[in-house]
């Protein structure tokens, strides 16, 4: 039995995370001629979230691994180029002039130096901020250009981006490639009961019109429900409402007054006194929602509050309220059983971490698949530990959007800053900051989500108080910085010269599509 070899998988549950498990499980290991059977049993009769329309740029490696042509996301998925999120009001009380910061995806441009203690002992009033300070990409956000030319080839761009994506468009294309390309098998069918051996493991799955499906690993996307580790093999949740406040959305579809309006080719983050407002510009419409806390509001004032946010054009579209449930499971592979997707756990989508958690959690999977049986409890118990500080990791970091702000107009800014909610690495990081900037040193684990790079721009872009008395004095670089700075202005002036507007580059990828690598 320990030898066995692992030879059928069953996945259960599609969306984007059933099929990204799929196509990750299909890509590495070799059905064909293995022996080893994928089949995914997707129900008719659950829809989509679908409110997972934001990626990070990991996203366009795993593409590329199945065999995606970039050219057919954009013009299959509705789908635009994403350089980062824009954060408004974050930090301070709403004013009539807009208050904003950009976390980007191009790391900084450092060239073999550190730029960030000598931009804190900048004078303040007089340096320019932090990301447009060590990137040109902050101001080709501002601008509304596009992350490379029609000439770049697919998935090289001039600068590092992602995707916002129609996300029901987005899994039927995940769906095709992996049946069509991978030999997956597909079934359309509910699961109506769990059967397991004598020892615990899940034996199979009945559907209601399919029969009966055997594996020997089973991987559970079946969402919030989580009907294999969470019902079946009852596996808790640690629910982590005390940290991050936010438990509901809602959300609509707002097509476009205009089709030449302009694409921002970022994510917009709009804070509110309860919450926040996402605002995607995908090709035909744009994808919004309000996420906000029960707790200091209630749904009413919440759909008048982002009703407001949208116009009165707005007022004839369906809201839909999704209720969210922030937390994870305490083990993510249980015996045979691997949660993947919402049935894995959930935070709000401030950093697009959805997408993100399902597709890192299906590439860690696939590559360290198990061959045998005796392998699984090892592979489970490494598995549980790396995904365990992953999430850690991604709660911190968006409590960190949070407890920095100075917002003083609710009792919900109020209590994000509270000690009690601010997770203690947090807490102890924080403290550590105020006397030096951060260091890779700081990011024990790569298992981390966000990094070193992904805390300057948030840090610096809440004007987080790093004091340079305490280290300027062991700075002896001078020249070389300010001549970096300036190099990046030149780069950036050349780049807002060469980039095209966002929406061209589409029509044009939507036209002639796009150079293979």
């Amino acid at each position: 039995m320990q030898t066995q070899q692992i030879r059928n998988i069953v996945i259960v549950g599609g969306g984007s995370a059933g099929w990204l498990v799929a196509n990750h499980l299909a890509t590495k290991l070799p059905l064909s001629n293995s022996g080893i059977n994928i089949t995914l049993i997707e129900s008719p009769d659950i829809p989509t979230i679908g409110v997972g329309e934001g990626t990070v740029p990991m996203m366009r490696q795993s593409l590329k691994h199945f065999g995606i042509a970039e050219a057919e996301l954009i013009q299959r998925c509705d789908a635009t180029f994403k350089q980062g999120i824009k954060f408004v009001d974050w930090h301070t009380n709403p004013t009539p002039k807009e208050s904003y910061y950009h976390h980007i995806f191009d790391y900084p441009n450092i060239n073999n130096i550190d730029l960030t203690p000598y931009w804190l002992s900048q004078s303040a009033p007089s340096r320019s901020s932090f990301v447009d300070s060590v990137s040109l990409q902050g101001k080709v956000c501002d601008a509304n250009l596009a992350p490379k030319l029609i000439t770049t080839s697919e998935y090289q761009g001039v600068t590092e981006y992602a995707y916002h994506l129609d996300a029901g468009k987005f899994a039927q294309l995940l769906q095709e490639n992996a049946t069509q390309k991978l030999d997956v098998q597909h079934v359309m069918a509910n699961v109506v009961s769990i059967n397991s051996h004598s020892n615990g493991h899940i034996k199979s799955v009945t559907t209601d019109c399919c029969g009966e499906f055997n594996g020997d690993l089973f991987i559970d996307c079946s969402g919030f429900k989580s009907l294999l580790l969470g019902d079946h093999l009852g596996v808790g949740f640690i629910d982590k409402k005390h940290q991050l406040f936010t438990d509901t959305a809602l959300a609509v579809q707002v097509p476009y007054a205009n089709e030449h309006d302009e694409i921002p080719s970022y994510t917009k983050s709009t804070a509110l006194q309860s919450g926040w407002i996402w605002d995607i510009g995908l090709q035909s419409r744009r994808g919004t929602g309000y996420v906000y806390s029960s707790a200091h509001t209630n749904d009413e004032q919440a759909e008048k509050d982002f009703r407001h946010y949208l116009g009165p054009e707005t007022d004839h579209l369906a809201i839909r309220k999704i209720d969210m449930r922030i937390g994870y499971r305490e083990k993510f592979w249980d015996k045979n059983c691997v949660a993947i997707g919402l049935s894995q756990g959930f935070v709000e989508p401030l950093e697009a971490t959805g997408l993100l958690m399902f597709d890192m959690a299906a590439k860690m999977l696939a590559e360290q698949f198990p061959t045998v049986q005796a392998e699984v409890p090892l592979i489970a118990a490494k598995f549980n530990k790396r995904m365990q500080i992953s999430w850690d990791s991604v709660i911190e970091f968006i409590k960190l959007h949070y407890c920095l702000s100075k917002r003083t107009d609710s009792d919900f800014w109020h209590d994000n800053r509270q000690a009690s909610s601010i997770p203690e690495n947090l807490k102890q990081r924080l403290l550590g900051w105020q006397y030096q900037p951060p260091q890779s040193y700081d990011f024990e684990s790569r298992y981390e989500i966000f990094n070193l790079e992904n805390y300057l721009y948030v840090l610096y872009g809440m004007q987080f108080e790093t004091h340079p008395d305490n280290f300027k004095h062991q700075l002896n670089k001078h020249n070389c910085a300010n001549k970096r700075f300036a190099e990046i202005k030149q780069i950036t002036t050349v780049a807002l010269d060469k980039l095209p507007a966002h929406r061209e580059l589409i029509n044009k990828i939507n036209k002639f599509g796009l150079s293979k690598v």
